[in-house]
């Protein structure tokens, strides 16, 4: 504040010229008439607030942003706030609210502002209706006009997925959509899941999600995947727009099948197929790998799981090759090819019968 005195231009009282006030006139006023048009707070006469009835999402300007909006109350003061202008001479300045839900749609929201102007404390009451609209988000209205771009078909070699590979796809699907929406992807969502015969199809809604889903689901459970394009429409510039299916092939095999390959060196407990198919012979207890010549997998037949194996007792070892065991639906004593994994002082085995024989497996409870 200066200290120079002069004379107030509207009343002709002594004053102190300030710095507050937008021209050297204002500036000259004496508190009195300077407060005679002056407003702490700017308001508009009412707030309107556009929310998506489906999935709260606020629209500001010309986008929709994603606030997550059920207690519409917050989303009311949120855009008072925003609304509310404080004159820039305002020290020490402050607000409380008190909202009053008048009916679903209004909120009227009772203002008390305070702050100091001039080296005056000033207080100012002002009462703002709030308008809420409920509209349909463009990406609500995308997900219930059944939009998609791309479409993930989970299929399995020689056999159906099983559950736990089609439940894991659908989380799969899901986490990459939550990831991407929380870098603000309004973009991001799974249009339908159809569980079929042969497998899981998932619409996606964009082509980068059905490529990701895909690429992930061979990296956990193998296999390949293989996509084609369709051309659906036409954008406003002429360029075409595609629609992309990506085939998603799981290996023959999962983890825990037991399975004879066809080079007569005895079965194999699968222990991955992520890659090319990796586990162990049970006739043997050596790794085995498919080669490069046979793909993901090898040709052979399936004999059973590791679930279907039936703990049994050891009768005796007979030497480092061979083992006695009973057979657990005969009870006879047979001599079974001896493992190296197979603990020689253990009492009992698990064993799995098949067309192939009686093989001792791995007792994996040791290796948890």
């Amino acid at each position: 504040m200066s200290s120079a005195e002069s004379f107030c231009p509207r009343c002709g009282d002594p004053t102190v010229e300030t710095d507050v006030g937008a021209t050297r006139r204002e500036r000259a006023l004496c508190n009195d008439c300077y407060f005679e048009d002056f407003d702490l707070v700017e308001m508009p006469e009412r707030v309107e607030v556009t929310v998506c009835a489906h999935c709260g999402a606020l629209h500001r300007g010309r986008r929709w942003v994603d606030v997550g909006a059920r207690d519409y109350t917050d989303v009311a003061i949120e855009e008072t706030t925003e609304a509310l202008g404080v004159h820039v001479g305002a020290e020490e300045f402050d607000w409380q609210v008190q909202p009053e839900q008048v009916d679903e749609t209004t909120i009227r929201m009772h203002c008390v502002f305070s702050g100091v102007v001039r080296g005056e404390a000033l207080t100012t009451e002002v009462t703002v209706p709030v308008k809420i609209a409920k509209q349909t988000c463009q990406r609500c209205g995308r997900i219930a006009g059944d939009s998609y771009a791309s479409v993930v078909q989970v299929r399995a070699e020689g056999r159906t997925p099983t559950s736990e590979e089609t439940q894991r796809a659908r989380e799969i699907a899901e986490d990459i959509v939550s990831e991407m929406e929380a870098t603000g992807d309004r973009d991001a969502f799974v249009t339908e899941t159809t569980e079929r015969p042969e497998g899981l199809d998932m619409k996606l809604s964009t082509n980068k999600i059905g490529k990701k889903v895909s690429n992930k689901l061979v990296e956990e459970f193998g296999g390949s995947v293989n996509d084609s394009e369709t051309l659906v429409t036409e954008d406003e510039d002429g360029n075409g727009v595609y629609r992309v299916a990506f085939a998603v092939r799981l290996p023959p095999f999962t983890p825990g099948a037991v399975i004879d390959p066809d080079d007569d060196e005895g079965p194999v407990l699968v222990r991955s197929v992520q890659g090319n198919l990796k586990g162990v012979r049970i006739t043997t207890g050596d790794h085995y790998e498919a080669s490069f010549e046979d793909g993901v997998a090898p040709d052979a037949r399936k004999l059973g799981e590791r679930d279907d194996a039936q703990e049994t007792t050891v009768v005796t070892v007979e030497d480092d090759h061979s083992v006695q065991v009973l057979d657990p639906e005969t009870y006879e004593a047979k001599t079974v090819a001896r493992p190296e994994y197979m603990d020689p002082d253990a009492d009992t085995v698990p064993v799995l019968k098949s067309r192939a024989g009686l093989h001792v497996l791995p007792d994996d409870r040791a290796q948890r």
